[in-house]
């Protein structure tokens, strides 16, 4: 499977999000741009797509960042694939068929 900046950015945000979720707190976006180096801006862009698809939610406030929607151990590649609007594609047949 080859994955674009993008979509790498997605699943390595959400898996570094699944690691650090404390006590149920919400995750800042900021804090996953310091650990994965990777811009908060883009990470907006991302978890905005990831929202409307409902797997991350918002939580508003000085203590707000993100928490997951649903069951973390639910959400598969494909659907975070899909959630931010890439194409899926498996390298042994470059997107075809």
């Amino acid at each position: 499977m080859k994955l674009t900046s993008k979509g790498r950015a997605a699943v390595t945000s959400l898996v570094d999000m699944s690691l650090n979720i404390n006590d149920g707190n919400p995750v800042k976006l900021s804090d996953i741009s310091n650990r994965q180096n990777i811009s908060v801006n883009f990470l907006e862009q991302i978890f905005s797509s990831l929202k409307k698809k409902k797997i991350v939610k918002s939580i508003r406030g000085p203590l707000g960042g993100y928490m997951f929607e649903k069951n973390p151990e639910s959400i598969s590649i494909y659907e975070v694939i899909r959630a931010i609007d890439e194409d899926f594609k498996i390298n042994r047949c470059n997107g075809q068929g």
